[in-house]
């Protein structure tokens, strides 16, 4: 086991704690318990890259643990009414969709290999700076109800932007694949 699989490992732990402060409007200790999950990931990352520590096990288990932050951050917030349901519906049924895509071209016996596009990196980032931003918000009152709009909306695009990149990919990927290679 490398030392940044552990981090990751330990970042894993952190999202029921997190989710817990926020559910008990301990939103301080959500905040710095999110930011520590970041500081973490950047570490693990460091780590892996310049001291020879990648492994395929910390190829899957370092984006599901940002994922499953990520994604347990907004559905709290979404149910605390701070973020719109649309939005937290928008995000998590694109990652749902990206999942079963993944599975089905698996089952299938054509798997898809999952390279993150530009677009979506930018959509995580401004995710994170979302989510960031309104637990900074309420730990801090810092009154920032329009930025949060503007940030809120370009999530939204983004979200709905890299879904479709990922559909038309997927969909080229598995082009004609399902009809040739019918085995009933």
């Amino acid at each position: 086991m490398t030392i940044p699989n552990l981090i990751t490992i330990l970042r894993l732990f952190l999202v029921p704690i997190v989710i817990w402060a926020l559910m008990d409007r301990q939103v301080g200790w959500a905040l710095g318990l999110f930011v520590l999950a970041g500081v973490s990931d950047g570490i693990d990352g460091f780590i892996a890259r310049h001291f020879n520590q990648r492994s395929r096990l910390g190829a899957y288990l370092d984006p599901m643990a940002d994922k499953l932050l990520l994604v347990s951050v907004f559905v709290v917030l979404g149910f605390m009414g701070e973020l719109p349901l649309w939005l937290v519906i928008a995000a998590v049924s694109r990652d749902a969709l990206i999942v079963s895509a993944v599975m089905l071209s698996t089952v299938m016996g054509h798997p898809v290999e999952v390279k993150p596009l530009y677009v979506s990196k930018a959509n995580t980032a401004v995710q994170i700076v979302l989510a960031a931003l309104v637990l900074g918000d309420l730990a801090f009152g810092l009154g920032l109800e329009m930025v949060r709009q503007g940030v809120v909306l370009l999530s939204g695009l983004l979200t709905v932007a890299s879904a479709a990149a990922y559909l038309v990919a997927w969909l080229r990927h598995m082009g004609g694949y399902a009809e040739t290679n019918d085995k009933r």
